[in-house]
């Protein structure tokens, strides 16, 4: 990667409610304490050195994402998949870093939405930090889908699929009702170890079990392979989205580093260490169990394993599924909580045990956990609500906004020469093109990723061979 020169900030100071990261590696909003006398905003803590950022990093974005890698597999051809997921692995690696340039010239900055305010203000802030908790309500809704997905394959659809989602965000939202991130905090690891080892045992029982086994027809056809697939458009693109979901932990990125002793040093070996794990990780669950399931290859993929099996995997898989709700939901809750006390005036109620804090905790949560619930049931399937939130978001804080970033940074022309930035050599030059792609791929997942996923949807509830035929069913949204 090119180093670009830096000018340390000497701008407005940044506004007081912002957010940290704990060792859970995922953004805690207002984690950070204000002076107002000094005009200065202290972090809580900068402890974390490479090891540790890596970590966190890793379980941040190891996640829900990795069950959807061998079905995109599939669709796309194995060739065609396994360039798709180091390919898409390496531009969110390039975009990661991008952001990283943008810290370092602004080392004042907590989070996105503080990289929103210094890019556009006030007006960018606000419509940066209503799409970051958007993002999040989506992340908790497919949690909650996958969540109703394990309990209808273990019970065998015993209950309504919108009551098990239900159950999810009941269970979510009371897991979230404690302020304090002192439990969330220690829920990374197991989560990502449960979702790893779900994985393992998927791949290992499809590589001894037998068709019998299996659950398959005694005249069933063989396991086949597609080198390259031949999927239409919609298609290939459903599957980039998939892939893409999978690597939607950029927007956290900026926290971390803001929890870093030496950021500038650090984060370039943490991340690379945590992709070239998680690009692993990946190719090779997508490979593994599509060269062992072949056109019987499922999302999510536990499904593709012996029932029996699968339901073990699913119940193994829950910690994750719940992990991935209370962390990523308590982040939501924190930000809304600290936005409603600046409006109250009541900032100064953010850490104590008052009737106000509390009412607006727990009302912050009722409304982040009911939008989550209404966002699950209506598009109760797992690939389904994977797309959209790629085509959403996971587009702009993963890629697009990266690029632009980048042209906040290398726009304003040189004093001396009056060239602009972008301008200057053919490294530069070449650099712009990059992240003009970067941010045309952005609008692009917006516009024709979003009219995929949702046309996707619509046929989904329209062919009569799916048990799903509508938003908010009891129809079993089981995978096998």
């Amino acid at each position: 990667m090119v180093q670009e020169s830096v000018e340390p900030y000497e701008g407005p100071t940044p506004v007081d409610a912002t957010s940290s990261t704990s060792s859970s590696g995922v953004v805690e909003a207002a984690a950070a304490t204000t002076s107002r006398e000094k005009g200065t905003i202290l972090s809580e803590s900068k402890n974390l050195g490479r090891y540790h950022t890596a970590l966190i990093l890793f379980t941040n974005q190891v996640g829900l994402g990795i069950l959807s890698l061998p079905r995109a597999c599939q669709i796309l051809g194995i060739v065609p998949g396994v360039i798709a997921i180091i390919g898409i692995g390496l531009l969110s690696t390039y975009t990661a870093y991008v952001l990283l340039q943008y810290w370092r010239r602004y080392p004042h900055a907590l989070n996105m939405v503080d990289f929103a305010r210094i890019l556009g203000g006030r007006p960018l802030e606000i419509v940066v930090g209503i799409s970051f908790v958007l993002n999040l309500v989506l992340t908790c809704a497919s949690s909650s889908v996958t969540i109703s997905t394990a309990l209808n394959s273990i019970s065998e659809n015993a209950l309504c699929t919108a009551g098990f989602v239900g159950f999810a965000a009941l269970a979510s939202f009371i897991l979230s009702l404690p302020r304090t991130f002192k439990f969330v905090a220690h829920v990374g690891v197991p989560s990502t170890i449960s979702i790893i080892a779900a994985v393992l045992i998927v791949m290992i029982s499809l590589g001894v079990a037998d068709e019998a086994q299996l659950g398959r027809p005694a005249q069933s056809e063989a396991v086949r392979i597609e080198v390259i697939g031949r999927p239409d458009f919609s298609q290939g693109l459903s599957a980039c989205l998939n892939i893409a979901y999978a690597y939607a932990g950029n927007s956290g990125f900026v926290s971390v580093m803001a929890e870093m002793r030496d950021a500038s040093h650090d984060f370039v070996p943490a991340l690379v260490w945590l992709q070239a794990a998680a690009i692993t990780l990946y190719v090779v669950t997508a490979i593994v169990v599509y060269a062992l399931a072949g056109q019987y290859t499922t999302s999510p993929a536990l499904g593709a394993a012996p029932p029996t099996i699968a339901k073990i995997a699913y119940g193994i898989a829950l910690p994750c599924l719940l992990g991935t709700a209370l962390v990523f939901g308590h982040t939501a809750i924190k930000y809304l909580y600290i936005v409603s006390l600046k409006l109250f005036g009541a900032q100064n109620q953010a850490t104590r045990n008052t009737k106000t804090s509390w009412t607006c905790w727990i009302s912050c949560a009722l409304l982040f956990w009911t939008a989550a619930f209404l966002i699950a049931n209506a598009v109760p399937i797992f690939d389904s609500i994977l797309d959209i939130s790629s085509a959403t978001f996971i587009a702009w804080f993963t890629f697009g906004i990266s690029g632009v970033f980048w042209f906040h940074l290398n726009w304003h022309p040189d004093a001396q020469t009056g060239v602009r930035p972008f301008n200057k050599d053919w490294k530069k030059k070449t650099l712009a093109l990059v992240n003009v792609a970067i941010i045309v791929i952005a609008l692009f997942m917006n516009s024709a990723g979003l009219y995929v996923a949702i046309t996707r949807l619509l046929d989904i509830f329209r062919d009569d061979a799916n048990a799903i035929s509508a938003p908010f069913t009891c129809a079993d949204n089981s995978v096998f």
